[in-house]
């Protein structure tokens, strides 16, 4: 399965690939919305990890964007973002998000296993 990782973060960007890619996962790595864009256009990824504060463009802008595309708004989309208010939650959900993590809320190992249960399912 291939999955775009959007984070800005480069240490949390670095640990999700490199669990991702040891659970035999593809991964790329978008360091900001923009490049998101671009590069879910030419990467074709089956999942996107998308973060919300990110550069250039927000991470709402870059759902919306993904959802609105007729070759990539099928690509379930999960938010991984440090915004947990239920506005923020409700928001990506309203938007297309398939599903909503509070990184601080949850440790890299769960979200991993959740994204492994999904390629199963």
């Amino acid at each position: 399965m291939k999955i775009l990782i959007v984070e800005d973060e480069e240490s949390l960007a670095f640990v999700l690939k490199e669990k991702l890619d040891k659970s035999g996962f593809e991964t790329k790595v978008a360091k900001d919305g923009e490049a998101a864009i671009a590069l879910a256009h030419a990467y074709k990824p089956e999942l996107v990890l998308l973060d919300l504060i990110l550069p250039k463009k927000d991470g709402f802008s870059v759902l919306k964007d993904l959802k609105a595309d007729p070759e990539l708004g099928m690509v379930p989309v999960i938010v991984l973002s440090n915004l947990g208010e239920d506005e923020n939650i409700k928001k990506a959900f309203a938007l297309g998000a398939k599903d909503y993590f509070v990184k601080s809320q949850h440790p890299i190992n769960e979200i991993v296993e959740k994204i492994e249960a999904a390629r199963i399912s």
